[in-house]
């Protein structure tokens, strides 16, 4: 695959056993889809080189500065890439980047729909000299259609695929409260590389792959669409409560709240009798059958939630979970952070960055043999002297371009 070496300070020393070391990315991104992606590629031992702006580089840096000053999304999902700011308005700046291309796997780009082709960057004519390279091109509603040049926005394309009418509260409807839209096109760009790649290894074909936002999260509204499409129902928005399910949603205890989610009739014999100790309620016409549950929903919530009042929220989560009765905590960010589930098994982390270290969690993918990828944020432009070296350019060069503006 990709010939350039790593050369990224911090390197982990086993990162010739990651699953994608050797592989070279090129990402011209900013914002969440794309440099969700190619953190993920990071993260498996690829060199993801980072284009951004000069002066301002990636506007997700500036989102807020809540970690020792550095943004927190930035943080999130840069870390373990290289960064080079070019200014792609100079021919000298797009020359550049050409020739990182050139000697790439993969290239990534979420610009505006027909950005990256105007500035020299088409899939068409990269592929044209590099047959094996994998071009993706990640935007919000896709390269054609009347809604191709609409600003999209996570929280836009939450609204505009439906996503935000089936989630929320039956009074109000609200995006969810992370950027669904974003990561969702992130991670399918992701498997999309991985597949790609696959497929190059056995057949030295590259790719053109293209991805929407607006696709990405109506694949994850599937449920909804075919209950719309076939049963002529529009999901209703229930908070934290289910539509076919009964109980489910949060109940009050003695100090605060728990959640219940009673999928079928032996969980709920069980959660009455073994837990509540009131087995009259298992065979009550009413609540024998989830069907019958549904129906009456009212009444179901008011029995539950009079048996969850006579106990402390850390006692009946343990009775819950002793007697098998899915059960969960209503945690906040401070409770997850200290999840004895994280700290029990070891998954915290130290990430460098320009402020200094911070805690990050380690990747989701478990490999048994290696440890994922963890290298830290780079600031920005960090690694455009190391990069341009790497191309040939000089010292002097360099820094000629550098007081023109051209890098930074």
């Amino acid at each position: 695959m990709g010939s350039a070496d790593t050369g990224h300070p911090g390197a982990a020393t086993d990162s010739g056993e990651l699953p994608l070391a050797g592989v070279t990315v090129v990402s011209l991104e900013q914002a969440v889809a794309a440099p969700m992606a190619s953190r993920h590629l990071a993260d498996f031992g690829a060199r993801v080189i980072k284009v951004e702006r000069v002066g301002e580089g990636d506007f997700a840096r500036n989102y807020d500065a809540a970690v020792h000053g550095l943004a927190s999304h930035f943080v999130w999902l840069n870390r373990g890439k290289e960064s080079i700011a070019l200014d792609l308005k100079d021919d000298r700046g797009r020359k550049l980047l050409r020739e990182l291309i050139s000697r790439a796997d993969v290239f990534i780009q979420n610009l505006a729909p027909g950005a990256a082709a105007r500035l020299g960057f088409g899939a068409d004519e990269l592929r044209r000299e590099q047959p094996g390279l994998i071009v993706v091109n990640m935007s919000g509603y896709g390269t054609d259609g009347p809604y191709r040049d609409r600003k999209a926005y996570d929280m836009l394309i939450q609204a505009e695929t439906g996503l935000c009418s089936i989630t929320g509260t039956p009074e109000t409807a609200t995006k969810t409260g992370v950027p669904s839209a974003d990561i969702a096109s992130g991670l399918y760009a992701l498997s999309s590389i991985q597949a790609a790649l696959f497929r190059r290894e056995r057949t030295g074909k590259g790719a053109t792959i293209e991805i929407a936002m607006f696709d990405a999260t109506v694949e994850w509204l599937g449920h909804s669409m075919y209950m719309q499409m076939y049963q002529d129902t529009q999901v209703q928005r229930m908070g934290l409560s289910h539509a076919s399910i009964a109980p489910y949603d949060a109940y009050p205890t003695a100090d605060g709240r728990i959640l219940i989610g009673v999928q079928n009739d032996r969980g709920w014999r069980a959660l009455v009798t073994d837990v509540f100790g009131v087995p009259e309620l298992a065979d009550d016409p009413r609540f024998v059958t989830n069907i019958e549950r549904v129906r009456h929903r009212a009444e179901v919530d008011a029995a539950v939630a009079e048996q969850t009042r006579r106990f402390a929220t850390r006692e009946l989560d343990e009775l819950l979970a002793k007697f098998g009765i899915p059960a969960a905590q209503l945690n906040d960010m401070r409770g997850l952070i200290a999840h004895p589930q994280l700290s029990a098994r070891d998954r915290w982390r130290e990430v460098g960055t320009e402020a200094g270290p911070i805690r990050a969690v380690l990747p989701p993918m478990t490999f048994s043999d290696v440890e994922m990828r963890m290298d830290p944020v780079p600031a920005l432009g960090e690694q455009t002297d190391a990069v341009l070296i790497e191309l040939g350019s000089t010292p002097e060069e360099i820094e000629s371009l550098r007081e023109e503006g051209v890098v930074q």
